[in-house]
């Protein structure tokens, strides 16, 4: 109804700069102002997409959802990493958990993180034993291991958010990857 927001180019164009494939998903289409083929015409014409094969869905009534997931299947092509490689893994977020201490959510690229690695963070210089490895499903279920493409937790008795530098690479302290994963930046502090 509103057409092509501020947010959505924000994130497409950050998208498009680091070559994601995109599914273009066009929702509130059960609103009475809803016209589908003006958003598909203004994601051609701003954005530069290929919008004929754009999914229409409601996510209030329901519309479009298992299009929207059929898409996401066969669009997105599967993670590339090598189980057998050293581990190469990105720290995504942290929080601290006053039960778990600092929970860290990671994306592996390259090998394996389970329980018992001793594990470096490559910008932080720090070290850590990994005591549980898991995955949200939206409640915590612990996993065995987190191999190539997954995303999920790890805690490593850490008591401070500061160790876990978002962007920072995990690997092994033995045999770990020697080149950390490329875009890394220490984060400015802005009031």
């Amino acid at each position: 109804a509103q057409g092509v927001e501020a947010q959505t180019l924000a994130n497409v164009y950050q998208s498009i700069e680091h070559d994601h494939e995109i599914v273009p998903v066009i929702n509130k289409i059960d609103l009475p102002a809803a016209d589908a083929d003006k958003v598909k015409a203004e994601i051609e014409e701003i954005i530069g997409l290929d919008a004929s094969n754009a999914v229409l869905t409601s996510a209030k009534s329901g519309i479009g959802i298992e299009e929207v997931l059929d898409a996401v299947v066969a669009r997105i092509p599967p993670p590339k990493g090598d189980r057998t490689a050293p581990l190469k893994a990105m720290l995504v977020d942290s929080w601290y958990d006053p039960y778990l201490g600092v929970v860290i959510l990671v994306r592996v690229i390259d090998g394996v993180i389970k329980k018992g690695l001793q594990v470096k963070f490559m910008a932080g210089g720090t070290e850590h034993l990994i005591d549980r490895v898991g995955c949200f499903t939206p409640k915590i279920e612990q996993l065995e291991e987190l191999g190539p493409g997954e995303i999920g937790f790890i805690t490593a008795q850490i008591k401070e958010v500061a160790q876990a530098k978002v962007g920072d690479t995990i690997t092994t302290v033995k045999q770990g990857a020697t080149t950390a994963l490329p875009g890394f930046k220490e984060v400015q502090p802005v009031v």
